[in-house]
């Protein structure tokens, strides 16, 4: 019995490091993406204000980008160890797919963001004239409002359809995620803060994981 119950106990360390893993990246990436769009401007003629006072919290936030992306890429792999047998080939490829892609993107506009700001401290009157600024600007904010936020929703798709099949996390936290998923796909691309559905997504799915843990780990003590 007791052996039987640290096995249970072993395979439930996996779910717990998947909702510790997504609940680091929410924080990361909510907290990130609030100083962002506070930071920077909808309109890039602003420039030579946000340039001027932000860059310094700027660059703060754009240091935190690389773990929220390794917290994500853990969080993707605990749920498809989650999965195990139950993972579907099709739904698994998209899953992992567009995960990855969000990702990249991320880490491809805060790059782009990020040189920016090292490009105005190093020539700030030659870069602010230059169309240089104008692309990297739009760059930025097309990678992350655009593209980033479909792979998103593409991501939320395949993984609530997973786990209303397989019982992942909770359905009700499914269907949220596919209505999150539609706002997303269907919203504009300059639709402020829109991209901060997807954290808080991610944020409930790791506690629903984390709860779930917790009850099974007090009924295999209680059995043991």
């Amino acid at each position: 019995m007791k052996q039987e119950a640290d096995l249970i106990s072993a395979r439930l360390k996996t779910p717990r490091a998947a909702a510790i893993a997504g609940i680091v990246f929410s924080v990361l990436m909510i907290s990130g993406l609030l100083l962002l769009r506070i930071s920077i401007p909808g309109n890039p003629l602003e420039a030579d204000t946000w340039l001027k006072t932000s860059s310094g919290t700027l660059v703060r936030t754009l240091y935190m980008v690389p773990f929220a992306g390794i917290a994500f890429l853990w969080f993707i792999g605990v749920i498809r160890d989650r999965l195990g047998e139950l993972e579907d080939q099709c739904f698994a490829t998209v899953f992992l797919g567009s995960g990855l892609l969000f990702v990249a993107m991320l880490f491809a506009s805060a790059a782009v963001t990020g040189g920016m700001i090292m490009a105005y401290r190093a020539r700030p009157a030659a870069f602010l004239d230059s169309a240089m600024y104008t692309f990297a600007y739009t760059v930025a904010h097309e990678i992350m409002d655009l593209y980033a936020v479909k792979m998103a929703a593409v991501f939320m798709i395949s993984t609530s359809t997973v786990a209303i099949h397989t019982n992942v996390f909770a359905r009700w936290i499914a269907f949220i995620g596919y209505a999150f998923a539609l706002f997303l796909l269907l919203s504009g691309r300059y639709v402020q803060w829109i991209v901060l559905v997807f954290p808080f997504w991610v944020l409930l799915v790791s506690i629903d994981i984390l709860i779930d843990n917790i009850r099974r780990q007090s009924q295999a003590r209680a059995t043991s």
